[in-house]
Protein backbone atom coordinates (compact mmCIF):
# COMPACT_ATOMS: atom_id res chain seq x y z
CA UNK A 1 0.00 0.00 0.00
CA UNK A 2 2.92 2.35 1.10
CA UNK A 3 4.26 1.79 -2.07
CA UNK A 4 1.29 2.61 -4.10
CA UNK A 5 1.39 6.26 -2.23
CA UNK A 6 5.33 6.64 -3.20
CA UNK A 7 4.01 5.86 -6.74
CA UNK A 8 1.11 8.44 -6.90
CA UNK A 9 3.70 11.11 -5.36
CA UNK A 10 6.25 10.69 -7.90
CA UNK A 11 3.47 11.15 -10.46
CA UNK A 12 2.54 14.13 -9.70
CA UNK A 13 5.93 15.50 -8.77
CA UNK A 14 6.68 14.87 -12.43
CA UNK A 15 3.89 15.59 -13.47
CA UNK A 16 4.45 19.39 -11.68
CA UNK A 17 8.14 19.11 -12.85
CA UNK A 18 7.09 18.92 -16.41
CA UNK A 19 4.89 21.82 -16.48
CA UNK A 20 6.99 23.78 -14.56
CA UNK A 21 9.54 23.34 -17.36
CA UNK A 22 6.51 24.87 -20.05
CA UNK A 23 6.43 27.94 -17.40
CA UNK A 24 10.02 28.52 -16.79
CA UNK A 25 10.22 29.55 -20.40
CA UNK A 26 13.80 28.12 -21.09
CA UNK A 27 15.19 28.39 -16.90
CA UNK A 28 14.48 32.43 -17.11
CA UNK A 29 11.82 32.07 -14.73
CA UNK A 30 12.84 31.31 -10.79
CA UNK A 31 9.74 30.07 -9.36
CA UNK A 32 9.05 27.40 -12.03
CA UNK A 33 12.54 26.48 -12.32
CA UNK A 34 13.17 26.03 -8.78
CA UNK A 35 10.21 23.44 -9.14
CA UNK A 36 11.51 21.60 -12.02
CA UNK A 37 14.63 20.68 -10.08
CA UNK A 38 12.68 20.01 -6.68
CA UNK A 39 9.50 18.02 -8.54
CA UNK A 40 12.28 16.05 -10.83
CA UNK A 41 14.39 14.89 -7.37
CA UNK A 42 11.51 14.55 -5.33
CA UNK A 43 9.82 12.18 -8.72
CA UNK A 44 13.11 10.09 -8.27
CA UNK A 45 13.23 9.57 -4.82
CA UNK A 46 9.15 8.63 -4.78
CA UNK A 47 10.30 6.27 -7.42
CA UNK A 48 13.13 4.67 -5.45
CA UNK A 49 10.80 4.58 -2.77
CA UNK A 50 8.19 2.37 -4.37
CA UNK A 51 10.95 0.35 -5.64
CA UNK A 52 12.08 -0.39 -2.16
CA UNK A 53 8.45 -1.40 -1.57
CA UNK A 54 8.83 -4.31 -3.60
CA UNK A 55 7.05 -3.06 -6.35
CA UNK A 56 8.20 -4.63 -9.84
CA UNK A 57 10.04 -2.31 -11.54
CA UNK A 58 8.24 -2.51 -14.80
CA UNK A 59 4.49 -2.24 -14.07
CA UNK A 60 5.93 0.98 -11.55
CA UNK A 61 8.27 3.01 -14.69
CA UNK A 62 4.88 1.83 -17.33
CA UNK A 63 2.48 3.59 -14.54
CA UNK A 64 4.25 6.61 -13.56
CA UNK A 65 5.38 7.16 -17.53
CA UNK A 66 1.95 6.72 -18.71
CA UNK A 67 -0.02 8.63 -16.25
CA UNK A 68 2.48 11.81 -16.40
CA UNK A 69 1.80 11.76 -19.81
CA UNK A 70 -1.55 11.70 -19.86
CA UNK A 71 -2.49 13.95 -17.43
CA UNK A 72 0.46 16.50 -18.46
CA UNK A 73 -1.14 16.11 -21.86
CA UNK A 74 -4.81 16.89 -20.36
CA UNK A 75 -2.71 19.93 -18.48
CA UNK A 76 -1.49 21.26 -21.65
CA UNK A 77 -5.06 20.72 -23.61
CA UNK A 78 -7.00 22.36 -20.56
CA UNK A 79 -4.54 25.59 -19.04
CA UNK A 80 -1.98 25.81 -21.66
CA UNK A 81 -4.19 25.86 -25.17
CA UNK A 82 -2.07 22.95 -26.56
CA UNK A 83 -4.30 20.78 -28.77
CA UNK A 84 -5.29 17.37 -28.48
CA UNK A 85 -7.06 15.93 -31.32
CA UNK A 86 -8.86 12.71 -31.91
CA UNK A 87 -5.67 10.50 -32.85
CA UNK A 88 -3.89 12.18 -29.55
CA UNK A 89 -6.68 10.80 -27.55
CA UNK A 90 -6.50 7.51 -29.30
CA UNK A 91 -2.88 7.71 -28.28
CA UNK A 92 -3.10 8.21 -24.78
CA UNK A 93 -6.10 5.57 -24.56
CA UNK A 94 -3.46 3.02 -26.08
CA UNK A 95 -0.96 4.02 -24.06
CA UNK A 96 -3.18 3.65 -20.69
CA UNK A 97 -4.07 0.08 -22.11
CA UNK A 98 -0.44 -0.63 -22.47
CA UNK A 99 0.01 0.32 -18.74
CA UNK A 100 -3.15 -2.06 -17.78
CA UNK A 101 -2.10 -5.11 -19.95
CA UNK A 102 1.32 -4.95 -18.94
CA UNK A 103 0.04 -4.81 -15.24
CA UNK A 104 -2.35 -7.97 -16.28
CA UNK A 105 0.71 -9.97 -17.63
CA UNK A 106 2.84 -9.40 -14.49
CA UNK A 107 0.02 -10.69 -11.90
CA UNK A 108 -0.72 -13.92 -13.78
Amino acid sequence: MIGYLWLIGAILAEVTATVSLKLSEGFTKVVPSTLVVLGYAFAFFALSRVLKAGLPIGVVYAVWAAAGVALVALIGALFLAEPLGPLAIAGLVLVIAGVVLLEIGTSQ
